[in-house]
């Protein structure tokens, strides 16, 4: 029989005794989450070293881990490998698959070819992976961001001049703790009918998401840093996210810093999106609050992204959907994988590359002659790849 009562425990979000008031049926449920916390911690551990947006600037050519993915994920692929060499990017790829390996455990891991691949070159440029819907279902963008500890997820959302949306002037950008949260994965069924999913905040991860936010907006000549969350009502988790927020904020005197709660800074992004400059969030806002401020300049077909991890690990990525009802039929839009592909370059350095690539791609979308269907167009993939080739100034 299940009873509700308050008693003290070891929550698995935290070390601290305090009152808990969910339904248990035993001790064995509490061991459960205990369990359940160690293995979350034991499988991903969280490292000290810190990662950059800058690398070195290498003279020699650098080789990048390219995963296509699902849909048209290949077609897109290679319409950003098309524009970059005609760009002339030093770059050479190294083209993996990524469809994932069950363990005799039960467990989902990435293949292992992916694994060395990104040992050897650090960075990737990754497509739209499928991912199942439904009970046991597992995401691969989740096991990727895990394998490599990918923490900070970087996505800017600017306005593009000569696609016209609701709002002007945007420019604003959000970054997302990438390995904890409500997606640690951390799930059980407490009796049939009842089940329970851990949010797992640490102050390490916290810590180290806040400083590399703080440290963006200072490197990019960013005003303010806005840290989002909803600490009235997970005053603990939350409230420890902001801790470690407000912590970081005092080293960083010349960035302003404020907090907003979750649904006030929804609310106010929708009204006046110019307000906000950098935001900073766990890792279940950030995945909704990143789409919502996409959808302010044009949608996921035309935002980048970026995820940075430890040891100078990064892969850049597409995050819109696979598309199955287009794929193979040449019709869809490449941007939001090339702009990641230009977010990339400016990791390695090759800033002139990305400021040419990135200005061939919006003077073809401002001037409207051959963009996709997507974008107010008719042309096909190939025809605004090369419309983007044609602009190149080199």
């Amino acid at each position: 029989m299940s009873v509700g009562w308050s008693f003290e425990c070891a929550c698995v979000i935290c070390t601290h005794v305090r009152p808990c008031f969910y339904p248990v049926t035993s001790l064995a449920a509490i061991f459960l989450m205990y369990s359940a916390r160690r293995f979350f911690l034991n499988s991903f551990p969280l490292r000290s070293s810190r990662g950059s947006l800058k690398r070195h600037n290498s003279q020699s050519t650098d080789t990048v881990t390219l995963i296509e993915g699902d849909g048209i994920g290949p077609e897109i692929s290679q319409a950003v490998k098309d524009i970059f060499t005609a760009a002339r990017v030093p770059l050479s790829w190294e083209t993996v698959d990524v469809k994932p390996i069950v363990g005799s455990d039960g467990k989902t891991r990435v293949p292992q070819e992916v694994i060395d691949s990104m040992e050897r070159n650090k960075v990737g440029l990754k497509g739209p992976l499928e991912t199942q819907i439904g009970k046991g279902a597992v995401s691969l963008n989740l096991t990727l961001r895990r394998t490599f500890n990918l923490y900070a997820n970087i996505r800017p959302c600017k306005s593009i001049e000569g696609y016209e949306t609701l709002y002007k002037d945007v420019d604003l950008v959000t970054i997302r703790e990438n390995t904890e949260g409500e997606y640690s994965g951390i799930e059980h069924e407490v009796v049939d009918g009842v089940v329970q999913s851990i949010k797992l905040i640490t102050r390490e991860a916290s810590l180290r998401v806040a400083e590399f936010a703080f440290k963006y907006a200072e490197e990019q000549g960013r005003k303010g840093v806005m840290a989002v969350h909803k600490a009235n009502i997970q005053r603990m988790a939350d409230g420890l996210f902001l801790e470690c927020c407000d912590k970081i904020a005092e080293k960083y005197p010349n960035i302003q810093y404020n907090r907003v709660l979750l649904d006030t800074c929804c609310l106010n992004i929708t009204l006046d999106p110019t307000q906000f400059d950098v935001l900073v969030m766990p890792n279940l806002y950030g995945d909704i609050l990143s789409d919502l401020c996409a959808g302010l300049v044009g949608g996921l077909g035309i935002t980048p992204s970026g995820n940075i991890g430890e040891n100078g690990v990064a892969i850049f990525e597409a995050v819109h959907g696979t598309a199955p009802d287009i794929a193979g039929q040449n019709k869809a839009n490449p941007t939001a994988l090339l702009l990641s592909g230009v977010m990339m370059l400016h990791h390695l350095g090759l800033r002139d590359h990305a400021r040419s690539i990135e200005q061939a791609a919006f003077k073809t979308i401002r001037e409207k002659k051959h963009v996709t269907g997507d974008l107010g167009g008719k042309a096909l993939c190939s025809e605004f790849t090369q419309e983007i080739i044609n602009n190149l100034q080199l």
